[in-house]
């Protein structure tokens, strides 16, 4: 069993359920180990809190190795083993089976770890141009089948006040296009207030971690949290309202409350790891509508009679469409893939060719 200091890890997101999941994981027998929570991820590097004190530290190859092989990797938030060698360095020798796990695709259908042991997870979007349905649902197909309970945060409502219609339009068409189930907040993220607003989520022992774009208000809203500036901010550009990458790594912090808040940056490639039962119960409303289309295989393209295309507005089946391709496509093989690159292939090599002849080239 693992010996734990509760009272010493508690400031870093140790709760009652988490100590009783981590004491009956085997220990490595070859030495004393000492139990810390993984703070930031560097390329060769990472940080590790003890409850005291952070340290710098590397993961034995071994451990890099076996993760890989499961096709996962150390994530912020992540409970370790960790031990100094007799030169005083730490390397991590265990990481323990996290509770929770946010993971998305690289472009190569390969997973990639974002977060650990993470209670719930701020989907933070401005009010400004940054506003986007769209990209909404993809982070909450991200986080949904993780564990992690989503809340939706829109932040700048300082910039929309001034004209309340904007505001309340765009909260009405959030209701109407994502489940009633999930919480939207809407806050301005300099203001006192939103740690007011946000306080239900943030009680000793929890652990948020907040995710949007550049420029939705990550680091502005970490630093409010905390109550001192935690994080660099900077601003936005004006035609767009996109921000640059400020926060450059995900990296965690202890809240006066005794809540822990993981900053990230904004996602350049935001493809969620999910599966198409996962879809289905984000997209619930297709499912119910489905029932009613004439065709009992209807794929809600351009079939007649299609109750999901009367009932559904466009944008948001188009973006189902798009997630579930993506679904789909990473439940292929490498063969498969394979030959699906050639026919795409082809249909591109035979459209150019019918270009030309077209265009009296040929």
């Amino acid at each position: 069993m693992i010996d734990i200091d509760f009272e010493r890890l508690r400031c870093m997101g140790l709760t009652p359920a988490m100590a009783q999941h981590l004491a009956i994981q085997p220990v490595p027998d070859d030495g004393p180990v000492q139990l810390m929570r993984l703070t930031e991820v560097h390329r060769e590097t990472m940080r590790l809190h003890d409850g005291h004190a952070e340290r710098s530290a590397r993961a034995l190859p071994r451990v890099v190795r076996e993760l890989a092989e499961r096709d996962s990797a150390l994530a912020v938030g992540d409970w370790v083993l960790a031990r100094a060698d007799p030169h005083r360095e730490w390397w991590v020798h265990a990481q323990l089976p996290p509770l929770t796990h946010i993971a998305r695709r690289d472009a190569d259908g390969s997973r990639h770890a974002v977060v650990s042991n993470v209670d719930t997870a701020l989907l933070v979007m401005g009010l400004d141009d940054d506003f986007n349905p769209r990209r909404l649902e993809r982070y909450l197909a991200l986080v949904q089948g993780s564990g992690v309970l989503p809340v939706v945060v829109l932040t700048k409502a300082d910039i929309a006040a001034p004209r309340p219609q904007l505001l309340e339009a765009r909260l009405t068409e959030l209701r109407e296009r994502i489940s009633t189930s999930f919480d939207v907040i809407a806050v301005n993220a300099t203001h006192p207030a939103a740690a007011r607003s946000l306080a239900p989520y943030l009680h000793g022992g929890q652990t948020v971690v907040l995710l949007g774009s550049s420029g939705a208000g990550k680091s502005t809203l970490t630093n409010t949290l905390a109550g001192e500036a935690l994080q660099d901010t900077g601003a936005v550009r004006e035609h767009d309202s996109r921000g640059k990458h400020t926060t450059t790594s995900r990296s965690l912090h202890c809240l006066p409350g005794g809540a822990c808040v993981i900053d990230t940056p904004g996602l350049r490639a935001l493809r969620p790891d999910v599966d198409e039962a996962t879809l289905a119960w984000l997209f619930d409303d297709i499912g119910q509508l489905a029932l009613r289309c004439r065709f009992r295989d209807c794929k809600h393209h351009d079939e007649p009679g299609c109750a999901v295309r009367d009932g559904i507005g466009a944008d948001r089946l188009r973006n189902y469409h798009k997630l579930l391709r993506e679904a789909r496509r990473d439940t292929l093989t490498v063969l498969e893939r394979q030959q699906l690159a050639s026919k795409w292939k082809a249909v591109g090599r035979a459209t150019r060719a019918w270009m030309k002849v077209k265009r009296g080239e040929a």
